[in-house]
């Protein structure tokens, strides 16, 4: 039985900081591509200790080990798209980089992490150079939320043709898309993501998503949630515009199941494992049989 559904699992690698309460980072990642029906393989960048109330200490993985588990992975299991989340330093950054350059030819979700959910600094400013220079431009779709775009841009968001503009200076970093998350937007009624994506030199392709705010204490990990879902539906084969809705979608009813559930004294987590049967039946709710 186990057998079976692992043939029709799809392979996804994150390369991300572990999270140890579980409601962030590598943990989310995984729990995310396999409650879709997938199969996560996982680079460590970086150990955290944190719980639902903060960040107490982060301390780097060697910049060679990180190379040494994506080729590990490359080389054997080849998975379908790559979900990038923490990256902790720059000389981390710059593996990774490196090792995709030699290794990756799929789809690459950028979640450009530089604060949790709690407020501790993620990301210093030697190591968003090396993004942007190295890895940026090599990602299929960057996915910050407004703070993070505001400081990759250097453009402060004070009413909607700053998003547009935001993207622009992003997309001109060399990515083909940027979806902007809306979740920091508490003046809007709903959560409108925005999607920005390059067709050529001079034109750009806009999507809106727009879904109701579900009011709870349990954001904890949402950015993680979101990029790994978007990169699993990548896999599957989707179109970048349905993979990115798919993905919200999922993260919506993730959250909207895990609103009124207390776990820990702070920011809780979503709730990845809402639908059982997708479990079950090893199969991703895309509607597209899987390979």
């Amino acid at each position: 039985m186990v057998e079976t559904m692992l043939k029709h699992c799809i392979p996804v690698l994150t390369i991300a900081g572990s999270d140890s309460d579980g409601g962030a980072g590598i943990e989310a990642d995984i729990k995310t591509i396999e409650a879709l029906g997938g199969y996560a393989s996982a680079a460590i960048t970086a150990v955290t200790a944190q719980n639902t109330l903060g960040v107490a200490a982060v301390e780097a993985v060697t910049p060679s080990l990180v190379s040494r588990q994506i080729e590990a992975v490359m080389t054997d299991i080849e998975p379908k798209a790559v979900k990038i989340g923490m990256t902790c330093q720059a000389a981390v950054v710059s593996a990774i980089a490196d090792s995709l350059r030699q290794y990756c030819r799929v789809p690459i979700v950028l979640d450009p992490v530089m604060v949790s959910t709690s407020g501790a600094k993620l990301l210093n400013d030697d190591a968003v150079s090396v993004m942007i220079s190295k890895l940026i431009p090599m990602a299929t779709l960057l996915t910050p939320n407004i703070p993070e775009a505001e400081r990759l841009s250097g453009i402060t968001c004070h009413k909607d043709a700053d998003y547009a503009e935001m993207a622009q200076s992003i997309l001109n970093m060399g990515c083909h898309a940027v979806l902007i998350k809306g979740g920091h937007a508490l003046k809007e009624n709903n959560a409108i993501d925005r999607l920005y994506i390059k067709v050529d030199k001079d034109k750009t392709e806009t999507h809106i998503y727009s879904h109701s705010r579900v009011e709870t204490n349990n954001t904890h990990g949402t950015g993680c949630t979101l990029s790994s879902a978007i990169a699993f539906y990548l896999a599957c084969g989707l179109p970048l515009t349905d993979a990115v809705d798919q993905g919200i979608s999922y993260l919506h009813d993730a959250l909207l199941h895990a609103k009124d559930i207390q776990f820990g004294h702070g920011h809780g987590p979503v709730n990845h494992t809402f639908n059982p049967k997708v479990l079950i039946a090893g199969c991703g709710p895309c509607g597209r049989p899987h390979p």
